[in-house]
């Protein structure tokens, strides 16, 4: 078989077998015409002449492939001489006119555009100059007929090649918008991941360490003055500690909350969550409302425990409150967490009103996109020296 030239990609399956029929079509035209000769003319004396180029030009078809792909001077010159054996044949034979039609293709495939027409011309009109020859007179089917198949072949050949580029292309431009698509994804789940884990870091070692540097500045503060009271505070301190420490433990494994791997479920890590954040002058307690009739996703049980930790963190810093309530209520479609203080509340209405980027801090925005990842709510109620609800509402798919 013939191989492309350089001027087009290697061929398909489909060109293959296209490849695979001429070939054989032009053997056994080839053959067939020999036949006819040498039945319609026996004893001509130029048989011997025919018998001869016809094996040459076998064997030079034959030799095609092995002169490599591309369109050089050595697979030119067998161009020429497959071209030339074929016309000599013609000459002194018009029946092997027929075997001008593989010859079509091949010079296709092998020349750039121009040329091949150029070829496909010649050979036809060679072609057309035989059959008249047997016809004998100037029969309009011969005189026409060749010419628009030659047309018809040579239009097929051309759109079919311009098509097989604009596939190619549009292959190319597919895989490469593949591959771009997946450098955006990594990246947008890069950043994604990344605002996740400033989350999770606000909200666990962030609220601990600023609940450390409250106490241990309190300690110094009394110091002096009340020692008892200071060491109570460095206790504290160090309780924190040793808890952010095994949060940064649980990071590093499976960044997951170190109160819910314990296998206790959300309420127990709740309780856990209020039993800490309680002080002297802060009492923080939990109540239940109904029970999930499935267990909870770990994604939806850890949000509401981050959520809960960010909202008394904001409580315990500034709202000034004696009491705070967790709440959790468990309904058909939807989980809810309540979390309510009785401190020095704030105008909901005008903090809603502020761009993103002036709210201090990371506690509300973390809290909002943890939720908004859930497909979740949050609704909060406060005003001026009446407290605050916060309300996280996370919707929970139906049992099968």
């Amino acid at each position: 078989m013939e191989a492309t030239p350089a001027s087009t990609p290697p061929a398909d399956d489909d060109t293959r077998t296209l490849t695979v029929i001429m070939h054989t079509a032009f053997f056994v035209l080839l053959g067939a015409s020999l036949t006819r000769f040498l039945l319609r003319h026996p004893g001509e004396p130029h048989t011997p002449w025919v018998l001869a180029l016809s094996l040459s030009l076998a064997v030079l078809y034959v030799l095609g492939p092995t002169l490599g792909a591309h369109l050089t001077a050595r697979r030119l010159a067998w161009l020429t001489a497959v071209v030339a054996a074929w016309a000599v044949l013609v000459t002194l034979a018009p029946s092997f006119a027929w075997c001008a039609v593989p010859l079509f293709y091949t010079g296709l495939r092998t020349l750039p555009p121009r040329a091949a027409i150029i070829l496909v011309t010649a050979l036809t009109a060679l072609a057309v100059a035989a059959q008249l020859q047997l016809a004998g007179w100037a029969d309009p089917n011969v005189l026409l007929a060749p010419p628009a198949v030659a047309a018809i072949a040579t239009a097929v050949f051309v759109v079919m090649q311009r098509q097989a580029r604009r596939q190619r292309a549009l292959i190319d431009d597919l895989i490469r918008t593949r591959r771009e698509l997946a450098a955006t994804e990594r990246r947008e789940g890069t950043l994604a991941e990344r605002e996740r884990l400033a989350r999770e870091i606000h909200d666990t070692l962030a609220q601990g360490l600023s609940s450390q540097r409250m106490l241990l500045q309190a300690a110094d503060r009394l110091w002096d003055s009340d020692r008892d009271t200071a060491r109570s505070h460095v206790r504290t301190a160090a309780a924190i500690a040793e808890r952010d420490l095994a949060e940064a433990r649980r990071f590093v494994h499976v960044l997951a909350p170190a109160d819910l791997a314990g296998g206790g479920g959300l309420l127990t890590a709740l309780r856990a969550v209020a039993e800490r954040a309680s002080t002297d002058g802060l009492d923080v307690r939990v109540h239940a409302e109904g029970t999930p009739a499935q267990p909870l996703p770990a994604l939806v049980e850890s949000a509401l425990l981050r959520i809960a930790q960010g909202a008394l963190a904001n409580v315990r810093e500034h709202a000034g409150a004696a009491t705070a309530t967790l709440t959790l209520t468990c309904l058909d479609d939807q989980i809810v967490l309540d979390v309510a203080d009785d401190g020095r509340g704030f105008d909901a209405a005008a903090s809603a009103r502020r761009p993103a980027g002036s709210v201090r801090g990371h506690g509300l925005p973390a809290i909002r996109a943890r939720l908004r990842q859930l497909g979740g709510t949050l609704t909060i109620e406060s005003a001026p020296g009446e407290g605050t609800v916060l309300s996280a509402a996370i919707p929970l798919e139906p049992p099968a």
